[in-house]
């Protein structure tokens, strides 16, 4: 059975965000493998900071405080994605993605500054892809050369442009292209759709496309410009595994220049 993270990080429910912050300090330290030769010192490292990477955010602690860690468990269906470059990875060859936990060195170099930082990974070279703005939503797989030998790999559904998927000899930044008609905010989605005054006025049903298909909207008689309609839960999935995102419909009314 897991152990329970505030125990991990030798402090008590009620501890502030600084005492979580102080006992991450010293127990990282202490337990870094760069330091701590004893058998154990990595494993108890990396379990450091999973505790800290969940205790240490106000919005997962309290997940975990509510659901323990099952919110976090990928089998469970609340957490991201955390494979090992050993196991089956339906990502290829990575060794984490964007949810689930990170690699706890990356972990211990953002909270130290990166000033110690393990030669592996400064030799861990960096590429970037451009995907589309429904590629990025939906997912999807493409094959990319790298360094003159060709990869499959799947991008996860709801990535976010600049993020990256690391790998295990290389890093690979997402770029995201903007899309005409969808503007993203988060894991909302904004659309603009045009409305003749006399649709505005009299009300209508219009059609606007979506993220999977158009969809009829009614529209109320005497709607005014930028009335916003909302969709909730039709935006963009989380790659982390924690629900979507809203969709929401920008009315512009469009008055005419002649009558």
């Amino acid at each position: 059975m897991k152990k329970d993270f505030y125990e991990t990080l030798g402090v008590t429910k009620s501890a502030t965000q600084a005492d979580i912050k102080s006992a991450y300090r010293k127990m990282a330290m202490k337990y870094h493998p760069d330091k701590n030769k004893d058998s154990g010192a990595e494993e108890h490292f990396k379990e450091i900071n999973e505790a800290y990477e969940v205790l240490g955010n106000t919005e997962k602690r309290g997940t975990y405080d509510q659901f323990g860690h099952a919110a976090f468990d990928p089998s469970h269906g609340g957490g991201g994605y955390t494979w090992s470059s050993g196991g089956h990875n339906p990502f290829g060859n990575a060794e984490f993605d964007f949810g689930g936990f990170s690699n706890p060195f990356d972990i211990f170099e953002q909270f130290f500054g990166g000033q110690q930082r393990r030669t592996q990974h400064q030799r861990l070279a960096t590429y970037k892809i451009q995907i589309s703005f429904l590629e990025a939503v939906h997912g999807v797989e493409k094959n990319i050369n790298i360094d003159g030998h060709k990869k499959s790999i799947k991008i996860p559904a709801g990535v976010d442009n600049g993020q990256h998927i690391r790998f295990s000899d290389f890093i690979l930044y997402i770029d995201i292209l903007p899309d005409k008609a969808f503007k993203r905010e988060g894991n909302d989605v904004y659309i603009t759709k045009d409305l003749a005054l006399k649709q505005a006025v009299n009300g209508d049903i219009i059609e606007v496309p979506t993220l999977d298909k158009p969809l009829k909207v009614r529209i109320q008689p005497g709607t005014q410009s930028n009335t916003l309609i909302r969709l909730k839960g039709k935006g963009i999935k989380d790659v982390n595994g924690y629900g979507h995102g809203d969709f929401y419909i920008r009315l512009n009314v469009v008055i005419p220049t002649h009558f």
